[in-house]
């Protein structure tokens, strides 16, 4: 059975939450497994047929802790991971697209096939205090999250990725 890889990185908690519900979501639909960035290893990206990268947007780049997993795995995986499936889920304070941006750029270097524009939840917060408060995400935005990560793992336990 093809097996989706959720690798995440969160600091305030945002992240972990919509990993943790996409999780939730792919598991009622396939073989998923969730890591920690920090734990994720270059042979868990080659044993899975798909992933969602979960990060948070810091100062309108990829966390620094996602980043480190993509220059530690980039180059051992390179040129063995080409048409597999991705998705990625960022959680901002103001609009994350710069944190999209830099996964969409790495995905592309692999030749990994985007299955779904990237879920940007927006968390509003703009003070010190709030950015670095832990984060409650609402069970709508859950939502969205537990939905794309079943969709993810659903069509590649189909094959239609």
């Amino acid at each position: 059975m093809a097996e989706m890889l959720i690798i995440y990185h969160s600091r305030t908690g945002g992240s972990r939450q919509m990993a943790q519900a996409a999780f939730d979501g792919a598991q009622q639909e396939g073989q998923a497994r969730l890591l920690r960035a920090e734990e994720a290893l270059a042979d868990d990206l080659l044993s899975a047929q798909g992933y969602l990268f979960v990060a948070p947007e810091n100062l309108a780049s990829l966390s620094g802790a996602m980043k480190e997993f993509f220059d530690r795995c980039y180059y051992p995986v390179l040129g063995q991971l080409e048409g597999r499936a991705y998705a990625q889920m960022i959680c901002a304070g103001s609009d994350g697209q710069g944190a999209a941006r830099q996964v969409a750029r790495i995905a592309t270097g692999w030749r990994l096939k985007e299955v779904q524009p990237p879920l940007i939840i927006c968390t509003n917060a703009q003070t010190a205090e709030e950015i670095m408060a832990p984060k409650t995400l609402s069970n709508n935005d859950l939502q969205q999250c537990f939905d794309l990560g079943a969709a993810l793992a659903a069509g590649l336990a189909m094959g239609v990725f």
